[in-house]
This record gives C-alpha cells, sequence and structure tokens, in this order.
C-alpha cells in the first residue's frame, strides 16, 4: 500500500459516496452510531494521520473489529498477532450544527489507541481496558469532510509513555489480545448547556447518576434519584431544571417530575439534581431484566436544550448476615467466572449485541445468577447485555493475581475510578472487584473511597478475592476452597477448573476418550484437564456440593455460593490437549455440553431447590454389549432408572444431586430417568432414545431477532446435526460437513479438534452430530445462501436476506443493541423465603484450651486466616466450648488447618460423652462431625492420637506456580501432635 498523499477529495464527490448529508434537526443532543464506514491496515503507514492520506486500497470494516480476529481460537494466547494497526474514517457532520459541542466516546481500545482528527493530534489511551472519548470541538469542520485516524498498538509489552509502566493485566494467560478498535464507537452532539459523558480521565466529566432509595418491595414503591452534571460552555449565565420523564419497558410514561432551577455561570459545572417516589414498580431481577427509560431533560425558560435517555433497573441489594440479599429475598451466588473477552471463533469479543445477549442468556438458562467477569472491566456491550437478562455482575478494574505498590496501583484506582463513573447505572452490577487476588487494608479502604465518592447509594459491595481477615472490605471469597460467614458475604471466585472437549461423551463412544487421554501437564497426568463430558458433568456436581451444604439456612455462618470457571470455552491459558481453554459448560459456539444441565438441575432456586429436574449424562446410542454406569443428576430425595420401561431400580446418591446406577447393559430403545420426593411422589423425569442411521444434515440458524442487518457487523449463528429419518440427533456421529456460502455475506466458520481448530475452513466435522458456524453480512444488502453437504447424507440448505442499513456521510441513527427486548422468563422476585433454616448454630459462653489459651477464640471469630493450635503436644491437643444454654449437639462443622492435605483423628464429647469418633477427611474446607444427638453444655473436642502430618503432594498449583491454600501459612507439615482449628460451629438440627 503506497503512503503517498493525493489531493484532497471534493466534498461533493464524498458527498454522493455517502448517499445524503444528514440534518441536525433539533436543539438538543444527538448520538450516531460511529460504527460504520472504517477503513483498516495492519502496520505503521507513515502519514496516516493526514486527512488527505490515501486510503483507498485499506480493508474497509464496520466496527467493532479486531484487526486480528482470525486468530480467535486458531493459536494460543501467547501467539496472538501484535503490532501496529491503522484505522481511519471519513465523515461529515450533518447540516445546523455551527458552534456545537462535538464528542467521540471509543468503549474501547487495545492496547492504545492515538486519536487525530483532520490532522490534529488529539489524545491517545493507553490501558486497553475503559472506555475513552475526547471533545474533538477544536478540531472539527462543521462544513466540510472530517478525517479521524486511530494508530492502534496490542504489543503484549506495551509501556504507558508517561510513566514508561506496563500494565499488570497485559497478560498472556487471561488477557485475549484482540488489537485494535474492537468495541463500539459513538460521535455525540450536544448544546454548550450539556449534560456531561461519564469519561472522567479524560473529560474530567462524570455523567448521570441514577438510583433508587426508599425501598418498599412489597408495596412496589421507591424512590428515583437522578443526578446529573451539567457543564455550561456559553459566554453568559444559564439558569436550568432539570426535568426526569420515566417510561416503563412498554414505552409508557409513568412520572415526569423537576428538581429546583439553578444558575451555571460560563464555564462552570454543577451536579443538578430531582426525585420523585414512584409505586407500582417492577424491580429488576434475577432472570427478570425488567428496565425503565430515565430520560433527563435540561431546561432553559421552559425550552428543552438537552435530553439524556438512561436505560436503567431499580433493585434492592443488601449484603448481610453472610448472604446477599436482593429485594429482601436471599439470593446464593450460583454462576460462573467468566473470561471478560467472552470470546468467539475467528470474531474474538467483536460480536454484535444480539449474540451476547444470546450468550448471556444462556448462563441465566443454566439457573446461573452470577458472572464473575476475569481481571478487567467488561465492556459496555456486555454490561447492558447482563442488564437486559438479568444476570448479576461483579465487575473488576484491572490486575492480574497480586497487590501491587506505585505506578501500578494508581493504574488499577484509575481504571476502577472510571469504570465505576461508566457503569454506576446498569443494575445488573452487585460487586466491585478490587483484586484477583488479596490487596492490603489500605488499598481496599482507598477502592472503597471511590465507590463511596461516585456510586454512594448503588447497592453495591466493594471487596476482593480472599479478604478472609479484612475489616474494610463488604465480601471475600477464595479460589478452589470454601468459605464461609456470619458477617460479610464470602463466595468462592472460581471452585472448579477442570476441562474436557464436547466432542468427547464418554469412553464408550467414538472416539472413546478416557480421563487422562491426552499430554501429560508439567511432567504430570493431565486427568483432570482432558476430561470427557461424562466425568466433567460429574466433577461440576461434586464440587458444586461442597458449596450447597454450607448454604444459607445450614447455621449461622455460611456460604453465600460459588461462580465455576468457565461458562464458554475461551481462547486463554491452557492445561489440556487443546490450545484454548475447555473448561467451559458449553463450547465455543456455545454449544452445551452434560455439565450445563447438570447445573441447571442443581442450581434451580434461589436458595433451596424451588424446581425440580433430572438430567440423564450422556446419550442411549452404544454399541450391543456395552455395559456401562449411567449417572444422574436431580435434585428429588431418590431416583429410578427405567431401560425401554423396566426399571433398574434406584440410584445410589452422592453430592446430594448425583445418582449413580451400576453396570447397566445398553440396548436400543429408550432409558428414562425418574426422581421423586421422600414420599415416593414424582418430581420431574427425563428420557432418551437411541436415534437411527443417519441420513440428513438439518441447518437451523439463530440471530438479530430485528432481522440479518447489511451493516457489515452482524451475524448469522447457524447450527448444523446429523439427523435420522425421524429427525432425531444422532448423537454419535462426527461426520466431516462441507459448507457453501454464497451471495452477501462473509465467511466465519466454526471450530472443531484438527487442523488450526478449523477455524475459517469450509469443511469441518460434526462433534456429538452437531456444530455451529458464523457468518458475517456485509454492508451491502440481498440475499444469502448456506448449504451443507456431507458424503452418503442429504445435504441441507438455509436461505437469508439482509436488510439495508442507512447510513449518512458516515453517520448512522440506528443502534445495534435497538430492537433487542430485556428476559423476563424468571418472573418478578418471589415474596416468600428463599430456603426452609434446617441447622442452627448453638451459641458460645466460654472457652477452655488445653494450651495457648490466649488463641481459643480464634477458633470461633470468623476469621478464616487466624487460628487456636495447641502446643504440638498429644495431652494439650483438646479444647472445650461451654454453651451459653443446654443444648442438643447434631454436628460439628470445622475447618482444621491443612484442610486439604492432613486427617485427624478426633474425639468429641458432649458433657464427657462421646459422640463422635473418627478420621477427619482431607477437603476443600470444612469436615462435618455427624454426631449422636446428645444434650448438654460443656463441648470437648480433642485429638485421639498424632495427625497424619501434612502432605504436599495434595496440594494444586495455580499457573503461575503458587501452591494453593491449605489454611493457614505456618511450617507444621511434621507436626503430627498439632490440633489446629481456623473455625467451629456446633449444630442442632431444626426440627
Amino acid at each position: 500500500m503506497s503512503s503517498s498523499l493525493l489531493p484532497k477529495k471534493s466534498l461533493l464527490g464524498f458527498l454522493l459516496l455517502c448517499f445524503v448529508l444528514p440534518i441536525w434537526g433539533q436543539n438538543t443532543r444527538a448520538k450516531y452510531n460511529f460504527n460504520p464506514s472504517w477503513k483498516l491496515f495492519v502496520g505503521d503507514a507513515k502519514g496516516a494521520e493526514a486527512p488527505d492520506f490515501n486510503d483507498t486500497d485499506w480493508k474497509a470494516v464496520t466496527l467493532p473489529h479486531a484487526w486480528n480476529e482470525d486468530a480467535a481460537f486458531k493459536v494460543s494466547i501467547d501467539q496472538h498477532p501484535t503490532g501496529i494497526a491503522w484505522y481511519r474514517k471519513h465523515f461529515v457532520l450533518p447540516k445546523n450544527t455551527q458552534g456545537k459541542k462535538i464528542f467521540i466516546e471509543f468503549e474501547g481500545v487495545r492496547q492504545a489507541g492515538e486519536v487525530y482528527l483532520n490532522g490534529q493530534y488529539v489524545g491517545i489511551h493507553e490501558n486497553g481496558i475503559m472506555a475513552f472519548g475526547f471533545d474533538i470541538s477544536p478540531w472539527i469542520k462543521y462544513d466540510g469532510e472530517n478525517v479521524i485516524a486511530v494508530r492502534t498498538d496490542n504489543a503484549w509489552d506495551y509501556r504507558e509513555k508517561a510513566t514508561n509502566s506496563r500494565y499488570q493485566w497485559s497478560d498472556k494467560n487471561f488477557n485475549a489480545n484482540y488489537g485494535g478498535l474492537s468495541k463500539n464507537v459513538w460521535l455525540h452532539i450536544t448544546d454548550k448547556l450539556y449534560q456531561t459523558l461519564p469519561l472522567y480521565s479524560f473529560l474530567q466529566t462524570s455523567g448521570t447518576y441514577v438510583y433508587a432509595k426508599n425501598f418498599d418491595i412489597k408495596g412496589k414503591k421507591a424512590t428515583v434519584v437522578v443526578e446529573s452534571e451539567v457543564k455550561n460552555e456559553f459566554s453568559e449565565p444559564k439558569t436550568v431544571s432539570l426535568e426526569v420523564e420515566i417510561k416503563d419497558l412498554d414505552g409508557k410514561i409513568v412520572k415526569t417530575f423537576t428538581g429546583n432551577p439553578q444558575t451555571l455561570q460560563p464555564t462552570e459545572t454543577k451536579t443538578l439534581s430531582a426525585n420523585a417516589p414512584l409505586s407500582d414498580l417492577h424491580f429488576w431481577s434475577w432472570g427478570y431484566g425488567y428496565l425503565y427509560t430515565v430520560t433527563s431533560r435540561l431546561k432553559v425558560n421552559g425550552k428543552i436544550v438537552d435530553e439524556l435517555p438512561t436505560k436503567t433497573g431499580f433493585r434492592k441489594v443488601e449484603y448481610k448476615d453472610g448472604m446477599v440479599y436482593l429485594n429482601d429475598r436471599v439470593l446464593m451466588m450460583k454462576g460462573y467466572a467468566q473470561r471478560t473477552s467472552n470470546e468467539w471463533p475467528a470474531l474474538g469479543l467483536s460480536v454484535p449485541p444480539w449474540l451476547s445477549d444470546y450468550s448471556n442468556g444462556l448462563m441465566v438458562e443454566s439457573n446461573a445468577n452470577l458472572v464473575r467477569w476475569m481481571h478487567i472491566t467488561p465492556w459496555k456491550q456486555d454490561i447492558e447485555s447482563c442488564d437486559r437478562v438479568g444476570l448479576i455482575q461483579a465487575m473488576p478494574a484491572g490486575d492480574a493475581e497480586k497487590d501491587v505498590e506505585g505506578i501500578r496501583w494508581t493504574q488499577r484506582t484509575q481504571v476502577m475510578r472510571d469504570a465505576i463513573i461508566y457503569n454506576r447505572n446498569a443494575p445488573s452490577i452487585f460487586f466491585y472487584e478490587s483484586g484477583n487476588e488479596s490487596i492490603s487494608e489500605n488499598h481496599i479502604a482507598e477502592m472503597k473511597a471511590l465507590k463511596t465518592q461516585y456510586d454512594s447509594f448503588g447497592g453495591r459491595a466493594i471487596g476482593s478475592r480472599e479478604m478472609l481477615d479484612s475489616k474494610i472490605s463488604e465480601y471475600g471469597g477464595e479460589m478452589l476452597y470454601i468459605n464461609k460467614s456470619a458477617h460479610i458475604p464470602m463466595w468462592s471466585m472460581e471452585y472448579s477448573r477442570d476441562e474436557g472437549l464436547r466432542k468427547y461423551w464418554d469412553e464408550f463412544t467414538p472416539p472413546f476418550h478416557k480421563d487422562g487421554d491426552g499430554p501429560l501437564y508439567k511432567g504430570a497426568s493431565a486427568r483432570e484437564y482432558n476430561r470427557n463430558q461424562d466425568t466433567h458433568a460429574i466433577e461440576d456436581v461434586m464440587r458444586w456440593y461442597d458449596y450447597w451444604r454450607e448454604r444459607p439456612g445450614t447455621g449461622k455462618r455460611v456460604s453465600s455460593g460459588g461462580v465455576n470457571i468457565i461458562f464458554s470455552d475461551s481462547n486463554t491459558h491452557f492445561r489440556g490437549a487443546e490450545n484454548y481453554r475447555r473448561s467451559g459448560e458449553v463450547d465455543a459456539l456455545r454449544v452445551e455440553k452434560d455439565g450445563f444441565y447438570a447445573h441447571q438441575v442443581m442450581w434451580d432456586g434461589w436458595v433451596d431447590t424451588e424446581k425440580f429436574r433430572v438430567h440423564i449424562i450422556g446419550h442411549w446410542n452404544y454399541q450391543t454389549g456395552t455395559v456401562k454406569d449411567i449417572n444422574v443428576v436431580a435434585s428429588g430425595e431418590k431416583t429410578e432408572l427405567f431401560v425401554n420401561g423396566k426399571s433398574q431400580g434406584f440410584g445410589v446418591r452422592s453430592s446430594n444431586f448425583l445418582f449413580t446406577f451400576k453396570n447397566i447393559t445398553w440396548q436400543a430403545g429408550s432409558i428414562k430417568a425418574v426422581t421423586y420426593d421422600a414420599k415416593g411422589k414424582v418430581l420431574a423425569q427425563d428420557e432418551i432414545k437411541t436415534a437411527g442411521v443417519p441420513v440428513a444434515l438439518r441447518l437451523t440458524s439463530r440471530g438479530n431477532p430485528t432481522g440479518f442487518r447489511a451493516d457489515g457487523a452482524d451475524v448469522i449463528l447457524a447450527q448444523v446435526e446429523v439427523v435420522d429419518k425421524d429427525g432425531n440427533r444422532c448423537p454419535t456421529a462426527l461426520n466431516m460437513v462441507h459448507f457453501t456460502l454464497t451471495g452477501e455475506a462473509e465467511w466465519r466458520g466454526g471450530i472443531a479438534q484438527g487442523p488450526d481448530n478449523y477455524i475459517l475452513a469450509k469443511s469441518l466435522p460434526v462433534e456429538c452430530g452437531v456444530n455451529r458456524v458464523l457468518i458475517r453480512s456485509t454492508t451491502k444488502a440481498g440475499k444469502v445462501q448456506l448449504t451443507a453437504n456431507a458424503e452418503g447424507l442429504k445435504s441441507a440448505e438455509l436461505n437469508f436476506e439482509t436488510t439495508p442499513v442507512k447510513i449518512n456521510a458516515g453517520l448512522n441513527e440506528q443502534w445495534p443493541s435497538d430492537g433487542l427486548k430485556p428476559l423476563l422468563t424468571r418472573g418478578e422476585t418471589p415474596q416468600s423465603p428463599s430456603f426452609t433454616a434446617t441447622r442452627k448454630s448453638l451459641e458460645i459462653a466460654d472457652i477452655v484450651a488445653g494450651a495457648n489459651q490466649e488463641k481459643a477464640q480464634a477458633s470461633i471469630d470468623d476469621n478464616e486466616l487466624s487460628d487456636w493450635i495447641n502446643d504440638g503436644k498429644i495431652n494439650t491437643a483438646w479444647i472445650k466450648y461451654t454453651l451459653k444454654a443446654p443444648s442438643t449437639l447434631d454436628e460439628v462443622n470445622i475447618k482444621l488447618n491443612n484442610f486439604r492435605t492432613k486427617v485427624y483423628p478426633l474425639r468429641i464429647l458432649v458433657d464427657d460423652k462421646i459422640v463422635f469418633e473418627g478420621n477427619t477427611e482431607k477437603s476443600l474446607g470444612y469436615f462435618k462431625a455427624l454426631c449422636k444427638p446428645t444434650k448438654g453444655k460443656v463441648i470437648t473436642i480433642q485429638l485421639m492420637n498424632e495427625n497424619s502430618g501434612k502432605d504436599d503432594s495434595q496440594i494444586g498449583v495455580e499457573m503461575g506456580g503458587k501452591k494453593l491454600d491449605d489454611g493457614i501459612a505456618r511450617n507444621d507439615a511434621n507436626a503430627k501432635g498439632n490440633l489446629s482449628i481456623i473455625e467451629v460451629e456446633f449444630i442442632e438440627k431444626v426440627k
């Protein structure tokens, strides 16, 4: 590509290319979709900032568009292409905008972007996470062609120019590097008296803040408050009032109210506010993304000079007693720790909003209520998507795996400040995450001060991973083991990270994958990272059980749940055979694995099960003579299996939700599982039938509900299945499918196990009888045909027609999310309690220990970084607790130090009567000693003989080599006379 300069194009010629010059026909704010009509060049084109630079031969793209999108899932994360790429765009402002304020808003760039307008340097953004923008009024041409140019640099080792410091979160383990302008861009036109944009680092402004207070959930009432930061850039004072109009989901006006007028002097910025009580409110809830449109208007002498619509929802959230309360109902956290990139094959993160809704909505469909985005702030599109689908979010700022100091800490606080301001109107954000590892008390205090300053009333908690002994953090929780609390909510930041391809059903199904097949991981067996669907789903059940049994209602100290890592297979760090992470409950194209349905069964309730389900793991198409264990996930008390109508008896129950039927002989026909309550009442059932021989392909599709837009960014997700003569999917089919695409669309393809993961390949196999591919629209409307062929099978085809999108001089008035409707399937928050208490904690009046009496209180202090320990002698390895009143002891729930690696032989007595003798079990936290129910007042815990000693081989490691926590950090591996209690709770069953 030549970098020579050409004579400037005539304005007339440009207008002919852009059809019709738009007219700004109102004296209020306008916001334009600035995604269309960009040009892309990969490389450092000298002089590309100049307005008359020749970009004729550059690639035409519609944003969002990562220049290295082809690499998504094709190569491992550390091999993502990096370098310089330029983006340029020609545009013309609408008529009648002379003298107006012009702002540009980028939702993000990776890693850095230098912005030029009409050859003039505007500014730079470097952190690779947050939205940014500029007041471009000084450089704009109001009556002619404008050229904006952005030089992007996505180098892994990029350094901030002002400090020469790298960014902690530019990490090759988790932060997939989709370079360039991979997120949306907007153009704003306002009067000189206007409501500011929430782009603090660049404009020093904080925008509009909408929240509710004085909640009456049963009465469906609250007071809605709007605070809008207003700036006057006229040369004379302006007296202005703030009017607020609220519309419901159907567009009906439910309230209009006005604040007190205020006068702003020239150049002055001031926050105006208005509030009013509202009734008959629909409160935002889990799986109920009810959103209102709050329009804030500035009026001068009764005339509207600026109006800004904000979509938001109203909900009451509290964090107390170790639990989360949503709309006065306890909600146990159940969900996924998802990579913020949330990527798709050959597209990366740059997908249309409807596809974000589909992906995030699937989490809700699996009965997740929380997504914990990992390490960096999600982009605005995913945040707004979670608002619509009713999915709670934990929003990080930016970090890697540890606390930092100096410039890197300042970078983190700046991102958190900007992220809070930019996203604080999102009802789905409940948690601000300050770190993926514990941070110091001084640092959490700084983060909490930011929340207090910019989001005092949003009903959000700020905390970090761990924070187990913090006096400041508002929530916490570890990864890969269990914490409980009677104070702030403790939920696990990631509780399972096993991996397995969707392709592998089990070891009895082609291609016959046994756990551990594949390469070693760091010289050891990689069984956990090369699973099949059977064992991956079983592991999901086992891991969730650890949290379920410590749920609200089981005592004073409870677990508030946790998130499984991850939801969809991700192009980030991996431990198994492939070059991407396969921990997902769905694959990279969001085809469900069995683990998806396992979660759906276990999680269908706010705390206790509210809708009973059952799911048979696997399929029912085997070879004659196959005998295998059948596993069923069910939420009833007992589960029965039938093969062709004949009962195989009741399954062996484990981990509460798993029922195993040993040595079931396959017979063609059907297999059915029925789950019952304790009295034998049928609660739910699931049935799988044997599919016949493959005869045909079937194509179906999912797309934008408003139509397939010819904007160069919209996509169709097409699914291909191998089916029998009755249309049943053939679950063991592995056929190679050949696709043909004609018309106005671009092939982006799918993913499968094989060379380059089949990225962009026109031929790829189905796996377990199904696969999916993506096709993207061009900017020309027209017909599209997708055809699928496979040897020996009847072919299939799909026909589409893309709808034209009107682009005027580079501006589009249609937003990518227009027409997307909220998900309301779960309904409004129920008024009934979410759990029935089955256990209660017994109150303790006094403690006497065999040694180290001064530390005895640490065994009950709700601080999991402290413990009571004796002096290493067997005869002092005892501790006595006196209850406030005689009570019946049914269980002792105890966390012992080195819970992963030691076994303690314990004796428990009530008033000198032995109620338990036995060995504890290695666990992810707590051991539940089931006692002979005995009433008394003094409970003694003692070590009967030496403990097993710490076995370090039982401890896994994180990616950086850090060993997983195992309790108190103390070198007592060989101290076999130690009794070390981190936390203990005495439990009486509720009759």
